[in-house]
């Protein structure tokens, strides 16, 4: 009777209360690397200090780095204590959390590795009762995506164990997402070969910037800017990227990636569709996706003598009115102006709808050879 008194309770508010999070494995491949260490588990460290991760939740990491369970939790205790931003560390807390962190050693490139995934999978599950989901979270090269996903897919570990009615198998996919339009075709063709579409996820994590995210509520939400967010009172949109750190560990993912599609071409043109794009109808995934489609769409493309006019990548220069910030030996800069190309639809025109004619991006790394020859 008691049961059936909490099955739907009037007085719960929606906006306070999250829905409850049924247990998993987060699988990390390159668990070694910065993302990592500077985001991934500070970031689920925060969730469990706000008591957001449901009981069971355990992560396993996967790099090349040999190492013990116990390493790999020391290490990720030292990565939370210097990134963990907004909440206290409490080591009461993270000898908790730190029981769900497994971790062991292989390369993607060698098949026994998911062999032996799918052991420790098994264990872990067995252990710490996460219901036969898991989540696959590929923090490695781009050029590895799609032979893990393969190697997933051959081992079997792509679908949830037969018998678990409520278990799932997801995939996240960091950027950049190919190199071009053929190759991120081409990455999905392969993806979806192993995964369902609905299965798969292709993120930026710096959406996830609350910097970021308040943008949506600084332009939706709030009564005084929303009227006048338009090309009729706006000249023109800055976005700088300051970066305080410089490529460090990641030199083997910047020589495939480079500077240019890491920052502008990913983070920065998905900070501009947060900025630009047209409300919603509904702020759900699909309808938000439409609208920055559409913003993006809208983009003039450059040509190649363009090129030399509205985008720049050197400390000593500057395009427009962005200033350069204090230069540093180990600086390079770029700026890049982005502009909507001109459109004949009247609905683009109307005064109900006034779309932004311009945006410019500026981004600063330090990373002195990624531009230069």
């Amino acid at each position: 009777m008691l049961k059936g008194m909490f099955v739907a309770n009037p007085m719960e508010d929606p906006l306070r209360f999250q829905k409850p999070v049924s247990p998993c494995i987060l699988v990390i491949f390159g668990a070694h690397g910065d993302l990592t260490r500077r985001k991934l588990i500070p970031a689920l460290y925060r969730l469990a200090y706000e008591r957001r991760l449901p009981t069971g939740f355990s992560v396993v990491g996967i790099s090349r780095t040999t190492m013990s369970d116990q390493q790999f939790r020391d290490k990720m205790r030292e990565s939370v204590q210097e990134f963990l931003e907004n909440s206290p560390f409490e080591m009461d807390l993270w000898n908790e959390f730190e029981r769900g962190l497994f971790y062991m050693a292989g390369d993607v490139n060698d098949a026994g590795i998911y062999k032996r995934l799918g052991e420790t999978i098994a264990a872990v599950d067995s252990q710490r009762q996460t219901d036969g989901s898991v989540l696959f979270y590929l923090s490695t090269q781009p050029s590895q995506y799609s032979q893990i996903a393969a190697g997933l897919g051959q081992a079997g570990l792509n679908r949830a164990p037969e018998g678990r009615a409520n278990a799932w198998r997801r995939l996240i996919v960091e950027k950049p997402f190919g190199h071009d339009l053929s190759s991120a075709r081409q990455l999905s063709q392969e993806l979806r070969h192993y995964f369902d579409e609905r299965e798969i996820y292709r993120i930026d994590h710096y959406l996830g910037k609350e910097t970021v995210q308040n943008i949506l509520a600084f332009r939706f939400g709030n009564v005084i800017f929303e009227p006048i967010w338009n090309r009729r009172y706006i000249n023109h949109v800055q976005i700088t990227a300051a970066e305080s750190i410089g490529v460090e560990g990641r030199g083997a993912y910047y020589q495939e990636a480079g500077a240019l599609r890491d920052m502008i071409q990913n983070h920065m043109l998905q900070v501009l569709a947060t900025m630009a794009m047209e409300p919603p109808a509904a702020y759900e995934p699909d309808a938000v996706r439409d609208e920055r489609a559409k913003l993006l769409r809208a983009l003039k493309v450059m040509k190649p003598d363009d090129v030399l006019t509205h985008a720049v990548a050197a400390p000593e220069q500057a395009v427009g009115q962005a200033q350069r910030p204090p230069r540093t030996p180990d600086v390079v800069w770029a700026a890049l102006d982005a502009a909507a190309a001109p459109s004949s639809s009247p609905a683009r025109d109307a005064p109900s709808k006034p779309a932004p004619t311009r945006r410019r991006t500026t981004t600063t790394v330090k990373a002195p050879t990624l531009f230069g020859p």
